[in-house]
């Protein structure tokens, strides 16, 4: 029994492409590249929130002296006094601007002054405005106050500007220097990821290479023929090295390896018994028709040699036949046609039907209790059959066997068949069900029966969702059968 090839079916090359570490990799650096986006947003926005406060500091100090004068000077000639103050100051530093604008053409001072004080007029978040000069296109940020009108001076609108070129470089580097370090950081999270994945899943990795390597020896691909190879079969994960988070996965593992061995061993018996119940019959029967064919033969003695040659092959059909029978049941196969019928009344007929073979026997059969039951009729008359057949056939000594049928509270009926019988060990008991299973293991009877009864009895239990079990005490053995009862089917 060889295990099913490893090797990935067409077109799963796409879908395994990625391992488990690369995918757990590039998720903690997705991760944490959105992470340091958000930071470095946040960031971005500080700084220039801190350097917004830095340019209103700078203007608003170069704003002060020019709007106290207009404020509080009572001098006649005030429009020429600050004008030249405007002026000297621009000429002082060339990195700041100066406007002034009224209704008057007096206090009316800098290029640009009209449309400045236009656009400060416009609603903003911000006390700063952000504008590009006409004409130079020089991009300036302008902070800008509005004095009313008093004795001296009509109402003007005073404004200061500064070049916004070294703020705007400095935001732009920081820009780039963050992108570049979120970049990298993410490189280096996902390298770092890829590590601890591999490391992490290690165990993983150790599972799969354990279970390969047992499941090879298993299926005998290692030592085939060696002794060394037959111990192989019972080799398990060691469950007590495994992480917590793979223990389940290794005790359905080993669940499954079980299940692995006990059908191989099964297969194996199964063969086993197969090929000694087939080959009796077939022996008997090329030995009789050899031995025919040996000589000359009256029609009496050619017509002996038929029918001892059709009595083998009944057999061989009987054997086929519940082969074939037993393999629909595990298939899943259901009993059909279910009625409602008596299991003291059928279990009666069954006695009558035996009734000879139970008085060679010395043998008698008492029925006590009844149940009402919902079964497909031929196969339970089949199973009743089965199972006296197998109390007369290893009943031990001249007895009586014991029919007792009840009722259950889960609405189930059971009905078990007690007769003497030597003891047997608790193991065999387990496999009384089981195909071609005798306690003899030199085979006796095996010319009265083929070891498939009480498997059969068990196949038409399940079919009808019942079940089969096998107790012994006091040199007794009781064989039972549970099946739906009619009362059950009712309060479903």
């Amino acid at each position: 029994m060889a295990l099913e090839s490893t090797v990935p079916p067409a077109g799963a090359g796409q879908s395994a492409r990625w391992s488990i570490a690369a995918r757990l990799a590039w998720m903690f650096a997705l991760v944490a590249v959105v992470i340091f986006v958000l930071m470095g947003a946040a960031l971005f926005h500080v700084l220039e929130h801190e350097l917004d406060r830095y340019q209103i500091a700078q203007l608003q100090g170069r704003m002060e002296d020019l709007r106290y004068m207009l404020e509080h000077s009572r001098s006649p000639q005030l429009a020429e006094h600050v004008k030249q103050k405007m002026q000297d100051l621009q000429d002082a530093d060339g990195h700041h601007r100066y406007w002034l604008w009224s209704a008057e053409g007096d206090y009316r001072m800098g290029q640009s002054a009209q449309w400045v004080a236009q656009q400060l007029l416009q609603p903003s978040p911000s006390p700063l405005w952000r504008l590009s000069l006409p004409g130079d296109a020089t991009k300036v940020v302008v902070l800008g106050t509005h004095l009313p009108a008093n004795d001296i001076r009509p109402a003007v609108q005073l404004m200061v500007g500064m070049d916004a070129a070294g703020i705007n470089n400095t935001l732009h580097s920081f820009r780039l220097a963050l992108e570049g370090l979120i970049l990298l950081a993410g490189l280096i999270v996902a390298a770092l990821g890829y590590w601890i994945a591999v490391v992490g899943l290690r165990p993983v990795q150790q599972l799969s290479v354990d279970t390969q390597r047992i499941g090879r020896r298993q299926a005998g691909e290692q030592r085939p023929l060696s002794r060394e190879g037959a111990e192989y079969a019972h080799e398990r994960l060691q469950l007590p090295i495994l992480p917590r988070e793979l223990l389940t996965l290794g005790i359905s593992i080993n669940t499954a390896l079980d299940r692995l061995s006990a059908t191989y061993l099964q297969l194996e018996t199964f063969n086993a018994d197969v090929a000694h119940e087939l080959r009796t019959p077939v022996t008997n029967l090329i030995g009789q028709t050899q031995v025919a064919l040996s000589r000359e033969r009256s029609v009496a003695e050619l017509r002996e040699i038929l029918q001892s040659n059709l009595e083998e092959l009944e057999r061989l059909r009987g054997i086929v036949a519940d082969m074939l029978f037993l393999a629909r049941a595990e298939q899943g196969t259901r009993a059909y046609d279910a009625v409602q019928v008596s299991l003291a009344q059928e279990m009666g007929k069954i006695v009558d039907f035996f009734e000879m073979l139970l008085d060679d026997a010395g043998l008698e059969v008492q029925i006590s209790g009844d149940a009402q039951v919902v079964v497909q009729r031929p196969l339970l008359r089949r199973a009743l059959s089965n199972l006296l057949q197998n109390a007369i056939q290893h009943g031990a000594g001249k007895a009586v066997i014991n029919v007792k049928i009840e009722s259950e509270v889960d609405g189930m009926a059971q009905l078990s068949i007690t007769n003497g019988s030597q003891m047997i060990a608790p193991d065999q008991l387990a496999h009384l069900f089981d195909r071609f299973y005798r306690v003899d293991g030199a085979r006796a009877n095996s010319g009265e029966s083929h070891g498939l009864g009480l498997a059969i009895v068990k196949a038409i239990a399940v079919m009808h969702g019942g079940a089969v079990s096998a107790k012994q005490s006091d040199g007794h053995m009781s064989v039972c059968i549970r099946l739906p009862s009619a009362q059950g089917q009712a309060l479903r």
